[in-house]
């Protein structure tokens, strides 16, 4: 895709996730990140001086107005995700946000009716999914290579525990469900393939007042069964056990392999205790690039070019983190809406 001119992406705040996004595309031929901004102009020239970012905007509007952006990459706190969206598509620009893509459902649906009312293209960023291991576990599975799914565990923990960390802030959407956990009920979803129509959830609470640690059932409605957990209290830890009727794929689903672990799969195929683990290799690299890209084809070739979740498939992820949330404050099992 090198020959098109790249596209040229706009960043809605400096944090350091946008800090890690800019390093990881930088080497992209497809990309370039054009302007970068923050409601503090002094914080947004320095992002881009330090990063070497060609223009920085000293507010959010000013980003929106700006003519040569075609797209924003939105990595800011959760509860500004919607707002911001759909700010953006109503000002013409494509949008890549960083999960989870909302706060509930119904802010999910409301960005996705802007972007379709204003004709752009609106995706959750999930890195994991464009990495060659989670394409890979895809491709096994739709083969067959073990049977019908019957059984999900997907866990993923990173210890946060300064209380002034902004994952630990209510106000701004924290917890480790919005966080944590939307990767491990992705993951679920995407292996059984449907949305769950029950959970039931039990969580630990921080002084704060957001999950620490949650752990959920989900019922699927074709008889498949997951458990889903996900934690700031824990030592890192990320892993995923996909059961079918003929075998079993481990995956470490990562963002950015070698970070955290080599990128590979364990497959059995066989039902018994004597099948042998098939060790599947494949190639690292940096999740935020290959999401980038795969974002870049969406807009020039299509959306069977987009490797991450679809519209339908985020607003499950939703549909199924608020009642995750729900059975957890409630003690009581939750039907998940349709």
């Amino acid at each position: 895709m090198g020959e098109a001119k790249p596209l040229q992406l706009g960043i809605l705040g400096a944090a350091n996730i946008a800090r890690a996004f800019t390093s990881g595309v930088a080497p992209s031929a497809d990309v370039a990140i054009a302007a970068v901004a923050s409601r503090d102009p002094a914080k947004a020239e320095a992002f881009a001086r330090e990063c070497g970012i060609p223009r920085f905007h000293g507010s959010y509007e000013a980003m929106l107005a700006d003519p040569d952006i075609e797209a924003i990459y939105n990595p800011l706190p959760n509860s500004l995700h919607a707002e911001w969206s759909i700010r953006a598509v109503e000002a013409g620009k494509h949008v890549l946000c960083e999960k989870p893509l909302a706060m509930t459902a119904a802010e999910a649906r409301a960005m996705f009716d802007a972007a379709r009312r204003h004709g752009r293209h609106l995706v959750e960023a999930y890195p994991y999914r464009a990495q060659a291991q989670t394409l890979k576990m895809r491709e096994l599975l739709a083969a067959g290579a073990i049977g019908r799914v019957e059984l999900v565990r997907s866990s993923f923990g990173i210890p946060f525990s300064d209380p002034t960390n902004i994952r630990l802030k209510p106000e701004v959407g924290g917890g480790a469900l919005l966080d944590a956990g939307s990767y491990a009920v992705s993951l679920a979803l995407l292996a059984v393939g449907e949305r769950p129509e029950r959970v039931s959830a039990t969580s630990r609470w921080s002084a704060t007042g957001v999950d620490l640690s949650t752990v959920a059932t989900l019922e699927f409605p074709g008889g498949a069964l997951g458990l889903v957990s996900c934690s700031f209290a824990t030592a890192y830890h990320r892993q995923a056990l996909i059961s079918g009727a003929a075998g079993t794929i481990e995956t470490t689903y990562l963002n950015h392999p070698p970070m955290g672990g080599p990128p590979v799969l364990s497959v059995k195929r066989g039902t018994t205790a004597a099948a042998v683990a098939e060790i599947v290799e494949v190639a690292p690299g940096n999740g935020f690039l290959a999401e980038a890209e795969s974002f870049v084809r969406l807009l020039r070739q299509g959306r069977e070019h987009w490797t991450g979740a679809t519209p339908e498939e985020s607003i499950d992820i939703a549909l199924t983190l608020d009642a995750i949330g729900e059975s957890a404050r409630s003690g009581a099992a939750v039907r998940v809406a349709a």
